[in-house]
C-alpha cells in the first residue's frame, strides 16, 4: 500500500490545530472564570447592606432643610407631625463591605410584608440631600411630607398622626453608582412615643436575587 503523505501530512495538522483550539479554549474559559471570581470579589467589597442600628448604638442629632431637629437613639426611628409637616427618620447600620450611598424612598401609610413586591424604581422619592452610611458603623435615613397637594401627604399624616404601623422603602447602592438594593423597614409605634424600626426584606436591583 502506498501511504499518501500528504494526505498524512494534512491530518496530522489538523489534529494538531484541533489539540490547539482545545487547549485555547480551556484556557480562555478558565481566564474568564477567574476574571468573573475576581469582579464578583471586587463588587463583594463594595457591597453595603444597611439595617436598622442597634439599640445600644449611639443616639444621632439631625436637622431638616426647615432647621426642625430631632434626636434618633440607637435602634429607633422617627414620625412626627409638627405643624403641617410629616417628619420622617430612621437609624441605620451598614452590615455590608462597601459605603451605603442612599438614592431614594417609598413609604407606605400602613403595614407591608416581605411578599409585597416592591414599586418601580421611577416611583421613588429622591432625596433632596446625599446621605452616606459607613461600613460597619450607624448613619439615618430622613425625609419628611410638607405639600398638601401631595397626594401621598394626606394619608402619611394620618398614619403618623395616629401612630399607625407604616413601611419604607429605601433605594441605596454602592458609592460608584452600583449594586443598587431595595431594602423594606417597617416603623412600629411604641409606648413610650418612640418608633420601632425593622428590616424585612431586600432585593437586588442590578444583579440577581440570591431567591
Amino acid at each position: 500500500m502506498t501511504l499518501d503523505w500528504v494526505t498524512i501530512s494534512s491530518l496530522a495538522t489538523a489534529g494538531g490545530t484541533l489539540v490547539l483550539a482545545v487547549a485555547t479554549f480551556s484556557s480562555v474559559r478558565s481566564a474568564n472564570r477567574t476574571a468573573a471570581a475576581a469582579e464578583r470579589s471586587l463588587l463583594v467589597g463594595l457591597r453595603p447592606v444597611l439595617m436598622t442600628s442597634r439599640r445600644d448604638d449611639p443616639a444621632q442629632k439631625i436637622m431638616y432643610g426647615d432647621e426642625k431637629w430631632v434626636t434618633i437613639p440607637g435602634g429607633a426611628a422617627v414620625g412626627e407631625v409638627d405643624g403641617d409637616v410629616v417628619y420622617l427618620a430612621m437609624s441605620l447600620r451598614n452590615a455590608g463591605n462597601g459605603l451605603g450611598v442612599l438614592h431614594g424612598w417609598h413609604f407606605y401609610p400602613s403595614r407591608q410584608d416581605a411578599m409585597q413586591e416592591h414599586p418601580d424604581i421611577e416611583k421613588f422619592r429622591n432625596q433632596s440631600r446625599d446621605m452616606y452610611v459607613p461600613v460597619g458603623d450607624t448613619g439615618f435615613w430622613q425625609a419628611a411630607f410638607r405639600d398638601k397637594d401631595d397626594p401621598e401627604y394626606g394619608p402619611a399624616l394620618e398614619a403618623i398622626g395616629t401612630r399607625q404601623p407604616v413601611a419604607i422603602d429605601l433605594l441605596y447602592g454602592d458609592h460608584e453608582g452600583g449594586q443598587r438594593v431595595i431594602t423594606r423597614f417597617t416603623m412600629a409605634p411604641r409606648q413610650d412615643g418612640s418608633w420601632l424600626p425593622s428590616v424585612i426584606r431586600h432585593w437586588n436591583v442590578d444583579r440577581p436575587d440570591p431567591r
